[in-house]
């Protein structure tokens, strides 16, 4: 018995895009449509700079979370999957952090470890290694107060970072 074909019926409805005329709307504001109370942006910028002077002893506490972390990969190989994830989290927790309060390679560093912690990471002694080595690199950072890029020792850190990665990333 010969197959029977189907027809199939599609309808088209074209939405109208409302987001566009709203934001079309914006485009109209001019400088002085926008203000900001200058008292209240100050104290803002207080607060953002008290934090910043205590971002290097909070941020190392979780410096210390991904040492102990990368001391469990070390002592229980078996379980390194579960120890990656904590400091995949705990990485990506500081990415985000760095920057705001002038820390640009904390962010730099958090982020190669986030990037090289996530879901199907290699899990050899060698890659234990250069996980090792984000964490070293972003203790000098806060033990030396490094801020913004870091300039000549900055460099010098991603460069360690980037000939660690290289070196621990042949003998997979």
């Amino acid at each position: 018995m010969p197959k029977q074909k189907t027809k199939i019926l599609v309808r088209l409805y074209k939405i109208k895009n409302k987001l566009r005329e709203k934001a079309a709307g914006l485009g109209k504001l001019t400088q002085e449509d926008v203000t900001f109370d200058k008292a209240a942006l100050d104290a803002a910028m207080q607060n953002l700079n008290e934090m910043s002077e205590e971002y290097p002893d909070w941020v190392s506490g979780f410096i210390d979370k991904l040492s102990e972390a990368h001391r469990r990969c070390v002592d229980s190989p078996d379980q390194r999957g579960k120890y990656y994830k904590i400091i995949n989290a705990i990485a990506h927790d500081m990415k985000g952090q760095g920057g705001t309060f002038g820390y640009e390679l904390i962010t730099d560093f958090s982020n190669a470890l986030y990037q090289f912690t996530e879901m199907g990471a290699g899990l050899s002694d060698n890659h234990i290694e250069i996980i090792k080595s984000h964490i070293d690199a972003m203790r000098v950072v806060i033990k030396d107060r490094v801020e913004g890029d870091g300039g000549e020792i900055g460099s010098e850190l991603k460069k360690s970072l980037s000939e660690a990665i290289k070196k621990y990333s042949k003998r997979t």
